[in-house]
């Protein structure tokens, strides 16, 4: 299936006429084959599960066809308010989402929590860090900290809950790096381009032999991961069986195989 990052909605206008002439009856030829297409936009952390996901659903349903964007939650909401052609929507976190019913772009009665997480703190595979809790992170040997925009990336959100409740905000602010969402994170620590990262642990088991987790940081609230079909679907009735494939035992197992918790 498709995949895009969160930048494929907005392409460059600076076209001909001409090219665009050409390019659009292209597009609209690729698809014309399946009687079901529909968008999926789905948190970063998501990616790996959700391709097989997607991948799993195509192969039972061969008219059907599953097109998948990923990206950090607020960016992803902020593209679906703006008219994104999204079908279904998957958060890492509730308020992203309650953010999207409050702003009409999905209902209640569609929004269902399918996963849950654990955030931990990974470092190099070859760190010599001893780091064991969050407060080894003020030491001077850690310089560099990638931690997910909290503004619009959920586990950037739970990363400040948990560094604002054991009072290190302000301790750790000139060490962090933000990222625009938790692979890129991730990607950091792997590169060793900082000293430790905020990533969830699925994350963490993706990239087993780049990186090790030093530890599960704690929260005083579970990390829950809603999906919902939008009030803007052009393709309901296929969204809707696609949510609820994402919630059947076999989307469950899919997405235990890659660390993801029931809800």
């Amino acid at each position: 299936m498709p995949e895009y990052n969160e930048y494929w909605l907005f392409p460059m206008l600076a076209r001909s006429r001409k090219r665009l002439f050409f390019v659009l009856p292209l597009a609209f030829f690729a698809s014309a084959g399946y009687a079901g297409e529909i968008t999926v936009s789905a948190a970063a952390s998501l990616t790996n599960a959700f391709r097989e996901v997607a991948q799993r659903y195509e192969a039972q349903h061969v008219d059907r066809k599953v097109l998948l964007n990923f990206g950090g939650s607020g960016a992803l909401l902020q593209q679906i308010a703006k008219g994104a052609p999204v079908d279904v929507f998957a958060s890492a976190d509730q308020e992203t989402m309650d953010k999207a019913q409050q702003q009409g772009l999905v209902a209640a009665t569609e929004r269902h929590n399918f996963a849950s997480n654990a955030l931990v703190v990974v470092v190099p595979a070859d760190s010599t860090l001893p780091l064991k809790a969050l407060t080894d992170l003020k030491k001077t040997s850690v310089q560099r900290i990638a931690i997910g925009n909290p503004a619009s990336v959920p586990v950037g959100r739970y990363t400040m809950l948990a560094l604002k409740k054991a009072g290190l905000q302000n301790a750790l602010r000139e060490k962090t790096i933000n990222t625009q969402n938790v692979r890129q994170s991730l990607d950091y620590v792997t590169r060793g381009e900082v000293d430790a990262g905020f990533v969830y642990a699925t994350d963490a088991g993706i990239a087993a032999d780049k990186i090790r987790i030093a530890f599960t940081v704690p929260l005083n609230t579970t990390i829950l991961y809603p999906i919902a079909l939008t009030r803007s679907s052009t393709n309901p009735d296929e969204a809707r069986a696609f949510v609820q494939y994402v919630l059947s035992p076999e989307g469950q197992t899919i997405l235990a195989r890659f660390g993801f918790l029931k809800p």
